[in-house]
């Protein structure tokens, strides 16, 4: 697998915006659960997007360039196999490279816009 130069997070409005504030961003529950901040290549985003964020509004996709995040991203089996990017430590808010809505559609499925990139 060639390794994207480009991963993405997905994360509510209030979160964003908090973690922009205090300058990292805090892991989400699944993250402190696993052990790890989840994020997803753009082609698994619409997938993650559908099977873990159905029905929730004010969301926010955010790009982090996979060079800024050293050895501590690692790409792991997931869903099907696929390998996905996890971070095993603190995540500088620095890093964020562009974000975007991701409004819920007429589906109750939060839909893409155009990436950031």
């Amino acid at each position: 697998m060639q390794t994207p130069d480009t991963v993405y997070k997905i994360t509510s409005r209030a979160a964003f915006d908090a973690a922009r504030a205090a300058g990292q961003f805090p892991q989400m529950p699944i993250d402190l659960k696993d052990g790890f901040v989840h994020f997803s290549t753009a082609a698994q985003l619409a997938e993650t997007l559908k099977l873990h964020f159905a029905g929730q509004r004010d969301l926010v996709v955010f790009a982090v360039a996979t060079r800024d995040l050293g050895p501590a991203l690692r790409w792991e089996p997931s869903r099907g196999g696929q390998l996905f990017p996890h971070l095993y430590g603190p995540l500088d808010c620095a890093l964020v490279e562009a974000a975007t809505p991701a409004p819920l559609g007429a589906d109750g499925v939060p839909q893409l816009g155009e990436l950031p990139p």
